[in-house]
């Protein structure tokens, strides 16, 4: 559950993602309708696979089939949001999202449903909706809940005020999350400068006054009046009958009346902004950000496509003009661009991390210029055929997984009508370089920008805001064009993958496992993990060796870092490959025709780097800004402190554990020449894995893998790097991390057990109950649940598969007010489950959920190559899965509670915390500490 939070700026927006995505894919005609509907059913349209339903009452349904998916996507999206919210009223849309998992008359425990469902399940609020939504194993009986879950929940929430008592201190904990980094409070100090009067200027988490204020009536009238049937898109998307499911929607849904109230509009109008404004930021940090934001059309406007063209060609790295201008000449180590595309006019963000010792004026001048310049230097054809490719792949990427489109649809929605998202495909697809340079002229003005400066003039020019589209007079006649093809249906269940595995060996050492099978769009995806060194050979090498991989999609000596991304995204294929000491892995996803010369590009990739100094030195710069920003992070200070301790290693050693200064100082002081022999000594095909699922020829793969791989024989021998039981004493420590609004709770104890003993599936099931699932875990239903203390919290378990050793640890995200609290409850749970372990109905739920979760890992195939390549490392077949599932299925609580008291002892559990401790002493007497 969250609001959408102001992001790292190395991160894309979710919204562009949804104004691009995924790669090459095939489409046949639009699924046909249920040829009988139910009573009261009526069908309004239908776009290349996805067909809209409406009942009587005003809800609007979208069915989108998808057979090749072993799962069902539930999403109900409300047309509400922080646009909504009056004064005062900052957050209540976030807040009551929190407040719908608090349970219904037929759901009383939402949390744990989700759980024992084996769900991947949320729940998210923006500007102009909320959603909620679950990914769960295909079944009718996991779907019938769902829709039971999301009908009851619609109009029946108990929205109590004993909730709201524990659950505004966990929303406020998220507020303090976001308010440790100041790069996303300065990206919403711009938004609200550029917005006076909309709500867009206001954060979508709320103000902290106004989440602690509300009382429960308004939250309840704000429930009554915007959760209603006719402000409500319900998606139904993955593996399901659609004449049954339009039949146990209409029997869950239809009875809930049209409400008679009229919803009220949101009519503010942002007026044309009159000149430059200016925000300044200051608070503790390590990297120097300075961004511009300009006001711009709708997301439903036409001119939105060219914004996002060019919005691509100014901030794309490695090809934007602000790459080329401020990190190429190492005046800035990155920079992003967010095109907010709303329902009403949005927003295009621009900008650059700058380290500490450099200008961050140089930064805003050269940002400044080459903005303004992109309204005098038109866009060459190469610029906005490159954009244009990368939106269209990101598009058909998300389009071609089911599960993410039935989320994405919530975007559209929201913005006026899904067919949005089809209509923006199309407007994409034919902007010329003439339509961004227009667009850049209209909206990339001084007057209308937002930055770090006030500068008056007298000949201000004023931009007038678009008015917002009507959406419906675009949408009404579009038909779209064919539905891409489905897949097949798929079992996941252990057995079945395991008797349609195809295993060969290719010389000199790689393990080759292939999975034939029809998927949506003839998807394939590939996982493969190169093996490298040893124990002795890799001493004093692991810095070379993570920037030899970071190096590696920086060139080859056939290909620009250019080129690799322009092959990238003519292939419509996603890959990455990375490196670190012990290993190198690609991970790709392209589409049958695709896939051998994606594969070659990710050949030519690992075999042949260039290794230019040039890259090496952007390279070094973006790791030293990102050791500069983690140093003041509680998080960050807390896990490494923590795994310092546990894990001892000399400091040459590959397992050693750096902390930021450590790191930064190794980064410096690597040489081109390192980087170069590390990958000339060790990268090679002498021993890995590789793992093949989707829509190929089984022979050609096989001939292909070994004309690439096959002569690429290792320097050095592999042979894995050991980790042993080491029992270590207990630490209790606290660390300083100031200005920060949340503090971390990092727990660890080490186990000498290997995931072979009789006691692992008691361990794994254990751990599930005590900090795992959906905000049901013990540890979860204490201190977020019941007492507010924590937004997250969890608990974590493993044990390495070769070596007799393993841990158990727990974290929280709290306020520091907070700290004695949060230790004493998370203490007092542990005791309580050693004391007298866990009910046979937890038990049961538990196994229930576990399972399913398990099988939706299965079902997705990109986890599913990962899971196939680490079994041929661990030299299992998937019978080792089929076991251990049978021996969590077998599991008595007496056996649980023996195994969890023989092998977790309080008493030698290490924790660490970092926060502002400052603020525990400022806290005033009386007033209650902040949340989680």
């Amino acid at each position: 559950m969250r609001a959408r939070l102001y992001r790292s700026i190395t991160v894309s927006s979710l919204l562009v993602l949804a104004a691009s995505a995924p790669a090459a894919w095939t489409t046949l005609g639009a699924a046909p309708a249920a040829t009988t509907l139910p009573a009261g059913v009526t069908q309004t349209a239908s776009v290349e696979g996805i067909t809209e339903y409406r009942l009587a009452n005003g809800l609007r349904i979208l069915l989108f089939p998808d057979p090749s998916k072993q799962t069902t996507t539930v999403n109900i999206t409300y047309l509400v949001g922080s646009r909504h919210e009056g004064y005062g009223e900052t957050g209540m849309a976030h807040l009551l999202e929190h407040m719908v998992f608090k349970g219904s008359p037929r759901h009383k425990d939402v949390p744990q449903e989700l759980t024992s469902h084996g769900s991947r399940p949320n729940g998210t609020t923006w500007y102009d909706r909320t959603n909620y939504f679950e990914t769960f194993s295909a079944s009718d009986e996991n779907l019938d809940w769902a829709l039971d879950l999301e009908a009851d929940r619609m109009v029946n929430s108990f929205i109590a005020k004993k909730d709201l008592e524990s659950e505004f201190s966990v929303v406020r904990n998220e507020f303090e999350m976001g308010e440790n980094y100041p790069q996303n409070v300065l990206m919403q100090r711009m938004m609200s400068t550029a917005y006076l009067w909309h709500n867009y200027g206001k954060s979508t988490i709320g103000s902290r006054e106004d989440i602690e204020r509300v009382p429960v009536e308004n939250l309840k009238a704000f429930y009554r009046t915007w959760y209603q049937p006719d402000n409500a898109i319900l998606v139904v998307a993955g593996k399901f009958d659609e004449a049954r499911t339009l039949g146990r929607i209409q029997k869950l849904f239809g009875p809930i009346p049209k409400p008679a109230r009229k919803l009220p509009s949101t009519w503010t109008v942002e007026p044309a902004q009159d000149g430059e404004r200016t925000v300044t930021l200051r608070r503790v940090g390590d990297v120097q950000v300075v961004g511009a934001t300009y006001h711009v059309p709708a997301g439903s406007h036409p001119d939105f496509a060219a914004v996002s063209i060019l919005s691509f060609i100014l901030s794309d790295t490695p090809s934007g003009r602000l790459h080329k201008a401020l990190v190429e000449t190492q005046k800035a180590s990155s920079v992003f661009g967010y095109p907010w595309q709303l329902h009403d006019p949005g927003a295009l963000m621009l900008g650059a991390q700058v380290r500490s010792d450099k200008s961050l004026d140089d930064a805003r001048e050269i940002l400044l210029r080459v903005t303004g310049e992109a309204a005098t230097q038109p866009p060459t054809a190469d610029e906005v055929r490159r954009a244009r490719e990368s939106l269209l792949k990101n598009w058909e990427t998300t389009m071609r997984n089911s599960e993410w489109a039935a989320i994405q649809l919530s975007e559209w929605a929201a913005m006026g009508d899904w067919r949005l998202i089809f209509l923006h495909r199309d407007r994409i697809e034919v902007v010329k370089p003439d339509d961004v340079l227009r667009v850049a002229q209209t909206y990339l003005k001084r007057e209308n920008q937002t930055v770090g400066m006030y500068l008056p003039t007298q000949t201000p020019a004023r931009v007038p805001v678009s008015e917002t589209p009507d959406v419906m007079a675009a949408v009404k006649d579009y038909k779209g064009r064919q539905a891409m093809a489905q897949g097949e249906d798929f079992d996941p269940a252990p057995a079945a993958i395991e008797a349609r595995l195809i295993r060969a060996p290719i010389e000199p050492g790689l393990k080759l496992v292939m999975l034939p099978k029809k998927t949506r769009g003839a998807m394939v995806n590939v996982s493969l993990s190169l093996r490298l060194g040893d124990e002795a050979s890799l001493q004093g090498r692991t810095t070379a060796a993570e920037l030899a991989g970071g190096l590696l999609m920086r060139g080859t000596t056939t290909k620009t870092r250019q080129q690799i991304s322009d092959e990238s995204d003519r292939l419509k294929a996603q890959l990455g490959v990375f490196g670190g000491a012990t290993s190198a892995t690609v991970s790709l996803e392209t589409t049958r025709e695709n896939l051998a010369p994606s594969l070659r590009l990710a050949a030519d990739v690992l075999r042949q780097p260039s290794f230019h100094e040039s890259e090496l030195e952007l390279l070094r710069q973006e790791t030293l800004t990102q050791l500069e920003s983690s140093k003041s992070d509680p998080q960050q200070k807390a896990f490494t402190a923590l795994n310092k301790h546990l894990y001892p290693w000399p400091k040459s050693d590959p397992r050693y554990v750096t902390d930021p200064e450590e790191k930064s100082a190794l980064v410096k002081a690597v040489k081109l020449a390192d980087v170069r022999a590390f990958h000339q000594d060790f990268y090679g095909a002498s021993a890995g894995e590789i793992a093949v699922v989707g829509d190929f020829e089984p022979g050609e793969v096989k001939a292909l893998v070994q004309e690439l791989f096959g002569s690429w024989k290792s320097r050095q021998p592999f042979k894995r790097l050991a980790t042993q039981y080491q029992e270590r004493p207990i630490v209790r420590e606290m660390i300083k991390a100031p200005d920060k609004e949340s503090a971390v709770f990092a727990s660890s104890v080490r186990i000498p057990m290997r995931d072979d003993h009789a006691d692992y599936p008691a361990m794994v099931l254990g751990n599930y109950m005590t900090g795992g699932g959906f905000l049901n875990s013990r540890l979860a239903a204490r201190l977020r649940q019941k007492e507010g203390l924590s937004y997250g919290v969890g608990s974590s378990f493993f044990a390495n598969p070769f070596d007799q050793n393993g841990e158990f640890g727990g974290y929280a995200i709290y306020a520091p007010q907070n700290r004695e609290k949060l230790v004493a409850a998370y203490q007092e749970e542990v005791a309580r489950i050693l004391d007298k372990g866990f009910t046979p109905e937890e038990i049961a739920d538990a196994k229930k959920g576990w399972l399913q979760g398990r099988n939706v890992s299965r079902a997705t195939d990109r986890e599913l190559a990962r899971t196939l390549s680490l079994r041929e490392y661990y030299s299992r077949t998937l019978a080792w899965d089929a076991t251990l599932e049978k021996n969590v299925q077998a599991l008595t609580s007496d056996q649980i509670l023996r195994a969890m008291r023989a092998h977790i002892d309080p008493a030698k559990i290490s924790f660490v915390q970092a926060g502002d401790w400052d603020k525990v002493k400022a806290a005033e007497p009386g007033v209650r500490a902040g949340g989680p």
